[in-house]
């Protein structure tokens, strides 16, 4: 079964490097067979990736379980530009999968990760509550004081996307919150809290109905590329790549492109 891991940033990373000891502490794990595994040969691949992944990587993660047995896949989904700093400050992971390629360059900066592979695009849009009570139709409503709206903070991806967009359109928002990564950002909308929010087309269609999407041409404007890399360090050793080889698979861009991805 998929575990999930949330790791707190200002956390030591002491206290990071004892949530994830199950990662195992040996060199490079050889290739095996699925069949032969044994539990004394179990490992786990550690996949830290976007907020904005979550549910597509969980499920690949539950076929890359099916497909390996013995192996687990354990995430850590949250804001890139914290993933990233996590595993700058020495947190064990085997994967990285960012939302954009500024989050993956501290990485490999840091000769940290091997190339990175941008494998699917993502664009915003303007994400409402489903009966939309603020009446918010276009781009230029988020600029009405009486129109409460959350943003992703600027130093990550979606954050840096809408401050793009924005631009684009020559327009001024002054948000009433600024969230830590798009999922916090989609919840203000889904509970209420706020009237309007910038979130990806991947999270509107994740929310099943709870919120109504916007779509408007400055996102053209501001797409996000998403790299992934195995991490130079990985305990996970080729079980990594195996994992990395799976989304780039046709299987990887069918899940992805089904919640709302688009191809690089």
């Amino acid at each position: 079964m998929v575990r999930l891991s949330r790791w707190a940033i200002a956390l030591p990373v002491t206290l990071a490097l004892a949530g994830l000891s199950g990662c195992g502490s040996g060199g490079p794990a050889t290739s095996t067979t699925g069949a032969s595994s044994s539990a004394s040969q179990a490992k786990e691949v550690t996949v830290f990736a976007a907020a904005s992944l979550t549910g597509t990587f969980t499920e690949l993660g539950k076929s890359f379980e099916a497909a390996n047995p013995g192996t687990t896949v354990r995430f850590n989904f949250g804001s890139s530009a914290t993933l990233a700093q996590q595993i700058t400050q020495g947190a064990p992971a085997d994967v990285f999968a960012a939302a954009s390629p500024a989050t993956m360059k501290t990485v490999t900066d840091a000769s940290l990760a091997g190339s990175p592979t941008t494998f699917v695009r993502n664009k915003l849009q303007i994400a409402v509550p489903a009966d939309n009570p603020a009446k918010v139709g276009e781009l230029k409503d988020l600029t009405d004081g009486k129109v409460k709206v959350a943003l992703c903070a600027e130093q990550v991806p979606c954050g840096a996307a809408a401050v793009k967009a924005l631009a684009a359109a020559k327009l001024t928002v002054k948000p009433v919150t600024l969230e830590q990564d798009v999922k916090a950002t989609l919840t203000k909308v889904e509970l209420g809290e706020v009237d309007a929010a910038l979130v990806y087309k991947t999270d509107v269609i994740a929310s099943a109905g709870k919120v109504q999407g916007i779509a408007f041409p400055e996102a053209d404007q501001a797409i996000n590329d998403y790299p992934i890399a195995t991490l130079s360090k990985a305990p996970a050793g080729d079980a990594a790549q195996r994992f990395v080889d799976l989304v780039l698979s046709q299987q990887g861009k069918d899940v992805l492109t089904k919640a709302g991805f688009e191809a690089p």
